[in-house]
């Protein structure tokens, strides 16, 4: 019983120091701007076979590096049916960054990268081939967050899922 406690404790301990960490953030594609995505795509529907798009498409020439948004640990580097070429980093306030249709990506699974790092480059791989070269890039936070629900479609999913667009647009 003894155990259980100091693991408790250290869990607890764990998921606070975590969201203490400051969420400092930069748009992943070198040199773009808001102006390279639309501000409406963000939980827009009907979108493929997803139903609902969790993220924003931010376009612009391929092999463009895509940099680490923030600060955190790849979690994921590898190739998905729908999402092509991957890379998902998990920062700080335990949300995990997403990044889809690379051409490339240079990091594995355990690497610790900094903001504005370079993780890969733009593409057009998995579901988005033959497309604009661009990165899908999602926010999942992994506690959730019960006042972003909505009862519109998948709108339980709300609760993990923040708008790219208004992380990174936010003063």
């Amino acid at each position: 019983m003894k155990v259980f406690k100091w693991v408790l404790a250290a869990i607890i301990i764990l998921l606070i120091v975590g969201l203490l960490i400051p969420e400092k953030m930069t748009i992943p594609v070198k040199g773009a701007t808001s102006k390279d995505w639309n501000h409406n795509t963000f939980w827009y529907e009907p979108w493929g076979r997803s139903g609902v798009h969790k993220g924003i498409d931010i376009f612009g020439t391929k092999n463009t590096p895509v940099v680490a948004s923030i600060n955190g640990i790849v979690i994921f580097a590898g190739e998905l049916t729908r999402g092509g070429k991957v890379v998902a980093v998990l920062g700080p306030k335990w949300r995990v960054h997403y990044f889809a249709h690379l051409n490339d990506y240079n990091v594995s699974a355990g690497d610790v990268v900094s903001i504005n790092s370079q993780i890969g480059l733009l593409g057009d791989t998995g579901n988005a081939a033959g497309k604009q070269p661009h990165v899908h890039y999602s926010i999942l936070s992994l506690l959730p967050m019960p006042w972003l629900f909505t009862t519109q479609r998948q709108g339980w999913k709300k609760m993990f899922f923040l708008s790219p667009h208004e992380k990174l647009t936010a003063k």
